[in-house]
């Protein structure tokens, strides 16, 4: 099971499992972000590579108009998932 919700406008809450299945869903909000955001990991238990490609696509086009995504509270789990890809070193993660 997947869900996502946006606190305060710019602070996207993810649980569950984040695979192809709901990128779409996961797209359309973050899509409507226009300001710095904050993608709260603390109830995902599983990120896929659409997951993954989801967050990188918004990260581009926020920091091309001057803005940043920061994720927290990821479990070991899906923080080795980022820094296997390498994408720990893209974006700012607490």
């Amino acid at each position: 099971m997947f869900d996502v919700k946006v606190q305060n406008d710019s602070e996207v809450l993810l649980s569950g499992r984040f695979d192809a299945a709901q990128q779409d869903k996961v797209d359309n909000i973050l899509n409507k972000i226009s300001e710095n955001c904050i993608v709260n990991f603390q109830d995902l238990q599983y990120i896929s590579s659409a997951g993954l490609g989801s967050l990188l696509k918004a990260h581009v086009r926020l920091k091309e108009l001057g803005y940043s995504i920061k994720l927290i509270n990821m479990n070991n789990h899906v923080r080795e998932v980022f820094k296997y890809s390498g994408l720990d070193k893209v974006f700012q993660i607490e």
